[in-house]
């Protein structure tokens, strides 16, 4: 990590790292401030409430309280050393804050309290948020092992799972309450790691907590849990906020999730998908549901730890732990497509059609619940397809690049290399 605290250049000389300017910055916190506090007036929130669009309150307390914060909080990321430096790991290249997390949890947080959304399972799932969101403000200022995440990530989920929230695959007896526990904690700290896992692009991380929660918002909604689809819209509207600064299309992203942001998003969507009732008596829809949901951050775990093992590259969980490499779907994604934005929205579109599936899936027989599960089978299979090929065009340019008899090629022309402001 380098600081940029001491760098003699005006605010206005980092804007090639990401920062904004010091107009634009003074500018969107007098709008923002001004929005934020017509929205806190009482009678405000009372008119929302009584046409029945308290969820649009939510949305809007949220999604302004982020868009407010993040660029206060990307220039305290610039003074304070807390960004992101490229190297040869990385695929940005600009120094970039990664303190994204400390605009989205306040905006989340403030919405939950606005509204009074404070139950007794929000309460249990709060405060082990909490504690990863703080464990992830550590790491993104000074690294903290691996291994220490994924102690803090399981007492956390185990707090989830002593306030009585846990999954009910197995039967209602010993061995299977058991099983239920287990499969509880395997559930949530493996999505919050595939989540964690996809922070690599700008935008990506961000917009798939916003179509993962709406999908969940929408089944939650139709099942009259209006308390966990307000949660979603708060996560929603907070995501919001914060994905014009960190998917800029043509520019690079001012400020990333960093390890505080994108492990909170992951670990709440988990819990949320614990705490929700998916089905009536149907089991397979009650089971299929989520897995579609989160379908791609299932599949890219599962894909990269088979791969990982197979080719040798992890024989340990100490080295499944410590492992980081360009092997996650959107980097393959990337070398089969030639482009980090198709990548993105690649994914994003993958996404789509897995969480329509899933609303679909709600209203259809076992028949048709099959034939949809099949549909999503064929989808993964050609996703794999994509992959190895990506996987096979990036060896072959590995290999043509240090052949002997040949000059390599300049970085500057390799494939993706230049590709605009597209990270890691």
């Amino acid at each position: 990590m380098k600081s940029l605290s001491s760098d003699p250049a005006p605010i206005e000389g980092y804007l090639e790292a990401g920062a904004a300017p010091l107009k634009r910055l003074a500018w969107t916190s007098a709008l923002g401030t001004l929005l934020l506090t017509g929205l806190l007036i009482p009678h405000v929130r009372d008119v929302f409430v009584a046409g029945g669009q308290r969820w649009a309150y939510i949305l809007a307390i949220a999604c302004v309280s982020s868009w407010t914060l993040t660029p206060w909080v990307s220039e305290l990321g610039h003074r304070w050393g807390l960004v992101d430096v490229p190297n040869a790991r990385k695929i940005h290249q600009t120094v970039t804050p990664r303190v994204g997390g400390l605009a989205i949890y306040p905006a989340f947080v403030l919405a939950i309290l606005m509204n009074s959304i404070v139950t007794g399972w929000m309460v249990a799932m709060m405060v082990a948020a909490t504690a990863l969101f703080a464990i992830g403000v550590m790491d993104d200022a000074r690294e903290v092992s691996a291994t220490t995440k994924l102690v803090v990530h399981i007492a956390a989920a185990s707090l989830v799972i002593a306030s009585g929230k846990v999954l009910t695959l197995f039967p209602d007896t010993p061995l299977g309450e058991t099983l239920n526990v287990l499969l509880t904690l395997t559930w949530i700290v493996g999505i919050t790691s595939a989540f964690n896992f996809f922070d690599g692009m700008d935008g990506l991380a961000t917009g798939l907590a916003i179509l993962i929660a709406g999908f969940m918002g929408i089944v939650a909604f139709d099942m009259d849990q209006a308390g966990l689809g307000w949660v979603t819209v708060a996560l929603i509207g907070a995501c919001l906020g914060f994905l014009p600064y960190n998917l800029r299309f043509t520019k690079p992203a001012r400020v990333f999730l960093g390890d505080s942001g994108s492990t909170f998003l992951g670990f709440t969507l988990a819990c949320l998908a614990v705490k929700g009732n998916w089905a009536d008596q149907n089991p397979i829809v009650s089971f299929s549901n989520p897995l579609l949901i989160f379908g791609v951050l299932i599949y890219d775990m599962i894909h990269i730890t088979i791969a990982r093992v197979a080719t040798g590259k992890v024989t340990s969980i100490h080295t499944w732990l410590e492992y980081c490499g360009k092997d996650h779907l959107h980097h393959r994604l990337e070398n089969a497509l030639g482009s980090r934005v198709a990548s993105v929205f690649m994914i994003f579109g993958l996404t789509t059609c897995l969480g329509l599936a899933a609303i679909v899936l709600r209203k259809a027989g076992t028949v048709e619940a099959l034939l949809l599960l099949a549909q999503a089978a064929i989808m993964v299979a050609i996703l794999t397809v994509l992959e190895q090929r990506g996987r096979s065009r990036k060896e072959r340019e590995h290999v043509a690049n240090f052949l002997p008899d040949r000059p390599a090629r300049h970085p500057s022309r390799r494939r993706g290399a230049s590709v605009g402001p597209w990270r890691r």
